[in-house]
This record gives C-alpha cells, structure tokens and sequence, in this order.
C-alpha cells in the first residue's frame, strides 16, 4: 500500500519505530502523509509540527516528517487533542489538522469502554477478540478515508514558532547538575534548577 508520498516499506519502518500498530499510528500517519504533500520533508528545521497531544501518532510525525525534539522543530502542548499544526518558515503557510470524531463511526464508545476494562479489570478473550478487531477496522477505515473525512483543516492558533536557541547553563547550588540558564530558579539568593526549586517549596 501506498499513501501520497509514504510507501509500503516506509508504512513498516514507521510501526517498527513505534512498537506496534494501533488507530492512534493511523492518524499520525495521515497527518504526516498531508504535511508531505503539502509542505514537504523538513531538511532540518524548516517545516515545523506543533502537536497538542503525547498519543502513538506523534512517532509518526517524528520518523516521517523530520520533525523532532531534538531539533527544536516538534513542539508538543499538552493540550490533550487530537490536532498537529504544520509551519513552513520559508512562506509561513501553516494548517492545523484537527481529528474528526466521526472518523470512529460507532465504534468510538466500544473502543473506550474496552479500554477502560481492559486497564482495570482484564479482558475476556472474547472482549479480546472484539478489541483487535474494532481496532483493525478503525485503523483501516484511516488509512483508506479521503484526508478531509480524517481531518477538519483549520487556521493555526498562533504565529510560527521560533528556531530553537541554544543557552549556557548554570550549576545548580542544591544538586550540583548542571541545567540550562533559562530553566533556573531563584530562592534565597540560590540558582536552583526546577525540580530543587519544587522540592523546596514543598518544605
């Protein structure tokens, strides 16, 4: 199977990566498939990818993209939604791609009650069979929708990003370690790091 610009071999590479597949993978895998239509592959930090969730389709977005951490060009916001916003630095084109509920079809409740059975009481092997088969189904339905039944496409929530800086770092007088300057603290005339400075006004 191919996908806009991600073939079979790079649909495998992407599950080895994350450890298995899942609808979650599905998703980061069509919002990555659009950002290479659209934007292109990032050379290093040209396209950036704002997310605003921690769920499995972000290793998508890292491996196929070229978006990552480490680079500075994959921001993650805790926001707890299923929405990935691209960049492009050269012309400032940027989308926000926010997931359709209906992409569940009904199967959206079955899948959050198993589960939560499944975290809290175990599974029948019936409910089992159940879960990788509505799992199954929902992945495929994914990949194989029109992107425009997978995503609503929206203005993004804010300029894009700024490049990635690289700070000094300063020696925390609690613990000893070294930590970027701009993540100190102070407290009582001491340049703590953020997990002393907690630890302290805890006290």
């Amino acid at each position: 199977m191919t996908i806009g610009r991600i073939d079979e071999q790079q649909l495998k590479e992407t599950v080895s990566f994350h450890g298995h597949w899942c609808p979650g993978l599905a998703i980061g895998i069509r919002a990555a498939e659009w950002a290479l239509q659209e934007m292109g592959k990032s050379p290093d930090e040209e396209i950036v990818a704002l997310v605003e969730t921690d769920m499995c389709g972000v290793d998508a977005i890292q491996y196929l993209t070229g978006c990552t951490f480490g680079k500075g060009n994959l921001i993650h916001k805790d926001l707890g939604k299923n929405a990935f916003t691209f960049y492009r630095r050269r012309d400032g084109k940027a989308v926000r791609l926010v997931l359709r509920p209906t992409i569940y079809g009904d199967t959206g409740p079955l899948l959050g009650k198993l589960y939560h059975k499944s975290e809290t009481q175990g599974l029948s092997e019936e409910e089992e069979k159940t879960w990788r088969e509505t799992r199954a189904a929902v992945s495929k339905r994914i990949m194989e929708s029109d992107m425009a039944q997978v995503f609503d496409f929206k203005a993004p929530q804010g300029p894009v990003p700024k490049k990635a800086r690289i700070f000094g770092s300063i020696t925390c007088e609690s613990c000893g370690e070294p930590v970027m300057e701009t993540r100190t603290r102070r407290f009582n005339d001491q340049v703590l790091c953020i997990p002393c400075f907690d630890e302290l006004e805890k006290r």
